[in-house]
């Protein structure tokens, strides 16, 4: 997959503040407030920046968390991670594989048949019809 590389001033004029807020500064929205969290059409959700498929509806589910959870990314080519240290925590951030903008985090207490729990802030995605 070919990266897509952008300066901070060009993703800033292309984002709208909140989501450069959490696409690029890794940011967070707060629980229960994104579009998405409640949302089970079928479909699929794209990077809000660059537009990379990143999850399925089909992996979707209700966590609890306040955020969209999906159990896994819809292929080897959606994501990639990263260790984040910030807030005296260890976490696994995720990222979009394409533009490398932050989605939001991913946590071993997922339902099978992942055991996964991609936690994701509603503002970097863009949800597609099926």
């Amino acid at each position: 997959m070919e990266k897509i590389r952008k300066s901070e001033e060009q993703w800033r004029s292309e984002l709208d503040p909140e989501t450069y807020r959490i696409m690029r500064e890794k940011g967070t929205e707060p629980p229960f407030t994104g579009k998405y969290n409640k949302h089970y059409e079928e479909g699929i959700y794209r990077c809000a920046a660059c537009g990379n498929i990143l999850f399925a509806s089909t992996t979707k589910y209700d966590s609890g968390s306040g955020w969209p959870s999906f159990t896994a990314p819809a292929s080897e080519d959606s994501l990639e991670t990263e260790t984040d240290l910030s807030h005296g925590m260890v976490r696994t951030e995720i990222l979009c594989k394409r533009c490398e903008s932050h989605i939001g985090h991913v946590f071993p207490d997922g339902p099978q048949p992942t055991g996964m729990r991609y936690c994701v802030n509603s503002a970097a995605l863009r949800f597609e019809k099926k």
